[in-house]
């Protein structure tokens, strides 16, 4: 379209000049002396353009030639302006997707060429996230050092390398640095909301409450932070404010709330434990109470039961208003038996208990109904719900019934001598080629004379009953087994003079 736009243009410029110049018909005369030039008014205009035109083209020329070399320093500047976007494209994209080594390598080559310095510190940081990811914190941390060195005073790229700098330093759980570095630029401006939210992370870090709580609050306002997120930073840091200011702060703390963050568990569990422990237990209750009519939840259900007994009838009757519209929550049950329980109502508080147990089996609800059996003196159900509990709390392995149990490990007992261990001592009164073992006294080589005479035998015992007798082959048979701990060797069946023959 635009073609046929100056095309038209250009016919109807043409289409003027004819007319323009053909009714004047003037002449041009040029006296330059000795010559007197005389032309048509339109040859002469014509000749004007020409020479205007050649003019131009030939300046043009000249300025092109003479602007040579700096047209191949720019063209050597672009050239390695886009080696440089190729490298630093490379090594983000490889740094998201994971290859951390082929992006280290190949953002240090980019440091070593490149001399633009914004696309060093973008280099610097990149590779910095690359050793970050590899656990080099050393190399990590000689990159973050180039890239604060070449940002210099320039404002977004100082910046920059600070909030990168300090979302590793809390990757690393090191807060206090990464506080330095944050906290001037929430302090000079406040849509540095990154640099905010990683604030807020430092502190959380730190357990410093307070600053959560108000950094929160900050983010929530802005926008910047998801709800839920919000509402959980909101109850942790406050429920943890209310526990260390005590009742002196707690009035500070408690009107800065909006009503549904009061009702949040966390919150109302850390004012009604503050209330307790200074004995205001109807204002705790009543902080209680306000935080179950929104949720019966089961922590406030357990704190809302655990009261002085003057207290049970008023937190009875809330209980059972929450039981009308809740009929089959254990928890809630579970609740009423223990305030029953509290008030000494034992009937009540066992038909509570036992509804309770019959929509979920509980530890706690075992231990409630063992403790109101054991008071009420009936010792086997009582002993009946402890062993629930403990079956319900875990259970214990199951060994084998026909497995065999191992030997003893004798070698620590005292009371044993490690014969082994012993140094051999001599025999006394008997020389080295007597025989050791007496059942050895009676026997006869092959080459044994047996005309020769025995030598005297020890008189035998005539008197020595057979049943004796019997009774020492019963042991031989029996104690055949080594004993422990006894060198057998060492020791002797029969006496050192032999066995009589017969």
């Amino acid at each position: 379209m635009r073609t046929w736009f100056w095309t038209l243009l250009v016919l109807i410029v043409a289409v003027a000049l004819g007319v323009v110049l053909r009714e004047h018909g003037g002449n041009v005369l040029i006296i330059a002396q000795p010559w007197r030039i005389e032309l048509s008014l339109a040859l002469a205009v014509l000749l004007v353009l020409a020479a205007f035109i050649v003019l131009y083209v030939v300046l043009r020329v000249i300025a092109w030639v003479t602007s040579g070399p700096e047209r191949f320093r720019s063209w050597r500047g672009l050239r390695a302006k886009k080696r440089d976007h190729e490298l630093l494209e490379n090594g983000w994209i490889n740094v998201l997707e994971g290859r951390y080594p082929q992006a280290e390598q190949e953002l240090a080559k980019l440091l070593d060429r490149t001399r633009t310095p914004s696309t060093k510190v973008l280099a610097g940081l990149a590779k910095a996230r690359a050793a970050h990811h590899l656990g080099e914190f050393a190399r990590r941390d000689e990159a973050l050092e180039v890239a604060r060195e070449t940002a210099g005073n320039e404002p977004r790229l100082k910046e920059a390398a600070a909030t990168a700098a300090a979302e590793m330093y809390l990757d690393q759980n090191r807060p206090q640095e990464a506080l330095e570095l944050l906290q001037p630029l929430h302090n000079a401006s406040s849509r540095h909301l990154n640099a905010t939210r990683l604030l807020l992370r430092a502190y959380r870090q730190l357990h410093d409450y307070g600053h959560v709580y108000e950094l929160t609050r900050f983010l929530q306002r802005r926008g910047a932070i998801d709800k839920s997120e919000a509402v959980q930073l909101i109850e942790v840091s406050t429920a943890a404010r209310i526990r260390t200011a005590g009742l002196d702060g707690f009035k500070g703390i408690w009107g800065d709330l909006r009503a549904d963050e009061k009702a949040l568990p966390d919150i109302a569990l850390a004012a009604a434990a503050l209330h307790d422990e200074a004995g205001q237990h109807e204002e705790a209750g009543r902080i209680l109470e306000a935080a179950l009519n929104v949720r019966l939840d089961t922590r406030l259900l357990n704190a809302y039961s655990q009261c002085p007994p003057e207290q049970v009838a008023r937190r009875l009757n809330k209980a059972e208003t929450w039981l009308k519209s809740h009929p089959n929550d254990s928890a809630l049950l579970a609740a009423l038996g223990n305030l029953c329980l509290t008030g000494q109502l034992w009937g009540l508080g066992e038909r509570y208990l036992l509804r309770s147990m019959k929509i979920r089996s509980d530890v706690r609800i075992h231990a409630l109904l063992g403790n109101l059996y054991d008071r009420l003196g009936r010792s086997n159900d009582a002993m009946k719900h402890w062993r629930l509990g403990a079956s319900v709390a875990g259970v214990l392995p199951v060994l084998p019934a026909s497995t065999v149990l191992p030997a003893a490990d004798t070698r620590g007992d005292p009371t044993l001598i490690d014969v082994d261990a012993m140094p051999e001592a001599e025999p006394i009164g008997v020389s080295p080629a007597s025989p050791i073992a007496a059942s050895a006294a009676d026997y006869l080589g092959a080459d044994a004379d047996l005309s020769r005479p025995l030598p005297a035998e020890a008189p035998k015992d005539d008197a020595t009953p057979a049943s004796m007798a019997g009774d020492a082959d019963l042991d031989e048979y029996f104690d055949s087994a080594p004993i422990p701990g006894v060198d057998l060797s060492q020791t002797s069946d029969t006496p050192r003079g032999g066995h009589g023959r017969n």
